[in-house]
């Protein structure tokens, strides 16, 4: 059972790099032809910084196949025969938070590399080393606090179900559930300032949009993002009455109103189309089918690892082998994520009125250029990691010729109308 595994677990890191290489091949041969939506200058550009973050990728994925090889071999082994605890409770949530911890160390070298050296190169980076300290602390004692928390239920679970597996599967997915809907808030208390839009004008039209959908908010607030990075971004999050609108700061400086109208409309094809809900649906398949194969794992694994079938144990087998099972979902989730893109783009084009597709194509134009996104990829590389279309493809299916579309998203500095 352990050789299955790790053969299991090789040939996903096989495939995952596989589609990498490919994809640099393909952009390093693709920049340095006709240049698509970007000029020439930039289009070069943008395929360099693809082809420098798939790098890292792929050192990246070679390091936790390393990782993974010295875990199982012996790093459970380890941690189990030098932690220490009378009481059962704190030493599977010790033993599993070590793992956690030591983990995210050896991760933070591929973390700080592409922060403050790859996006400082690009531009992007707009932290400083401080800030990123800060954050890197913040986020270590959320996971401290509540991964503790999410443990010790797992823990009285396994030690009082029969079906433990079914019940901590659910309890999970609550968890997932939880963090959606908490997400703004906690992002606005620890990382962003979030305040509430002042532009009264921009605001109204917002909620007019949100009207026609029926879309209700507890508000619309900008995120001073463009501290820590300069690409664009918005997102909604919450359920119910909790729901905000959230834009970056960059987002509105780059932007004409009408196209953040049409940006927001995306989104709100989202939730007309119950988007969130389905993606929610497809994680709790994902958890599902994990808790179900290792909740049923044989006694033998455990003796050919030498260990003891302890709660611990099986926790970090779960976390060890979750990005198998995801990369293993993840085409099927990329397929129904397209699709979804698709229709939240035609609502977003329907609800911007007449030219409603021509701005969305505009924003979309302009999202490329500022993040810097190349708009090409190999067809492997969308199978395996693509949640979006193509760009190149939703302007398509939006019915708009790029050269058809305002030349002004791709000169200059854009003024926002707003």
């Amino acid at each position: 059972m352990l050789m299955i595994i790790i053969c299991t677990y090789t040939l996903y890191v096989f495939i995952t790099m596989y589609a990498s290489i490919m994809q640099i091949g393909f952009i390093d041969q693709a920049k340095y032809k006709d240049a698509v939506l970007l000029n020439s200058t930039d289009f070069i550009k943008a395929g360099n910084y693809a082809i420098a973050k798939e790098k890292i990728n792929l050192a990246s994925a070679f390091a936790d196949y390393l990782f993974f090889i010295a875990w199982m071999g012996i790093g459970v082994k380890f941690l189990q025969e030098n932690i220490f605890f009378e009481n059962e409770v704190f030493l599977n949530i010790a033993v599993v938070m070590s793992f956690v911890i030591i983990n995210s160390i050896l991760s933070l070298p591929f973390t700080y590399y592409e922060k403050f050296v790859l996006d400082n190169e690009f531009g992007f980076n707009k932290s400083t080393l401080g800030l990123w300290i800060k954050d890197t602390l913040i986020s270590f004692v959320m996971t401290l606090v509540f991964g503790s928390l999410v443990i010790w239920v797992i823990y009285m679970i396994i030690y009082n179900f029969i079906l433990w597996w079914l019940w901590s599967f659910l309890f999970i997915f609550s968890v997932v559930i939880l963090i959606n809907m908490l997400y703004p808030a906690f992002r606005a208390t620890f990382f962003d300032k979030l305040t509430p839009l002042q532009d009264e004008d921009l605001d109204d039209k917002i909620k007019e949009l949100m009207d026609k959908t029926g879309f209700v908010s507890s508000g619309v607030f900008v995120s001073d993002a463009s501290k820590r990075d300069a690409r664009l971004n918005a997102y909604f999050g919450g359920f119910g009455k909790a729901k905000r609108v959230v834009l970056f700061d960059t987002l509105i400086e780059k932007l004409t109103t009408k196209e953040l109208l049409a940006v927001l409309g995306h989104e709100l094809g989202h939730f007309a189309h119950g988007d969130i809900y389905k993606n929610i649906g497809l994680v709790g398949v994902m958890l599902f089918v994990m808790f179900g194969l290792f909740g049923n794992l044989p006694e033998t694994l455990y003796m050919e690892m030498g260990l003891s079938p302890e709660p611990y144990v099986l926790m970090i087998l779960l976390m060890l082998f979750m990005p198998v099972l995801g990369f293993v979902m993840m085409p099927i989730m990329g397929i129904v994520s397209r699709h979804n893109e698709y229709a939240a783009d035609k609502m977003g084009s329907e609800l911007g009125g007449e030219a409603g597709a021509v701005e969305l194509a505009n924003a979309l134009q302009k999202l490329v250029t500022e993040n810097k996104s190349f708009p090409l990829s190999h067809p492997i590389y969308i199978f395996f990691h693509y949640t979006h279309p193509p760009v190149l493809e939703r302007l398509k299916e939006l019915g708009v010729d790029i050269n058809d579309t305002s030349s002004s998203s791709l000169e200059g500095k854009c003024e926002a109308n707003i």
